[in-house]
């Protein structure tokens, strides 16, 4: 078990007694977790994309996760709807290479996608092209991807779980409480 594996096994203990779901799925969160920590790391931008409905978690996480009450540095985010509000206009191969070189000019090649939502939206194929992406995906299995079911009743809950645990994650990393 990797020493990242045992800190997240010991956060998912220690905290809510409702993240035991979690606890048997933590082999499937941390891979994708960890790639996204070490792009932070080295200074990448997130590129939060959500579908439809995810849309208040993507309000949730750009307003929690530089918020001056983590008392931390502040990571560069961007939220894809507010760089380019037509994205979800953009289909195909050509119309998403336009918004990769958009990006890859605006951030120097260096950002990932951060993707939350159902995978056949068409929103998801701009993230699930790039192999660097962080994805939640729900009601698909994409490979490296942490997946899912959109008909879970409990599914917002689980979602905002998987925020707190990435958020401690990444104060973790932060602040050397684990390496990677």
């Amino acid at each position: 078990m990797s020493l990242l594996e045992q800190w997240t096994l010991e956060q998912i203990r220690n905290d809510d007694p409702m993240m035991g779901w979690l606890e048997e799925r933590r082999f499937d969160f941390v891979p994708p977790v960890q790639a996204s920590i070490e792009q932070i790391m080295s200074g990448a931008t997130i590129v939060l994309i959500t579908d439809r409905d995810r849309e208040w978690l993507k309000e949730y996480i750009m307003n929690k996760l530089n918020h001056p009450d983590n008392d931390r540095p502040i990571l560069p985010i961007v939220d894809m709807h507010a760089i380019y509000p037509h994205h979800d206009l953009m289909t195909g191969g050509e119309c998403i290479d336009m918004i990769e070189d958009m990006l890859s000019m605006s951030y120097k090649e260096n950002y990932f996608f951060w993707y939350i939502g159902k995978g056949d939206d068409k929103r998801a194929d701009i993230a699930k092209r790039d192999d660097n992406s962080m994805l939640w995906v729900m009601d698909e299995e994409v490979q490296n991807s942490f997946h899912l079911h959109s008909f879970d009743k409990l599914l917002d809950l689980k979602l905002l779980q998987l925020y707190r645990l990435f958020d401690k994650t990444l104060s973790g990393a932060l602040f050397g409480e684990y390496t990677i």
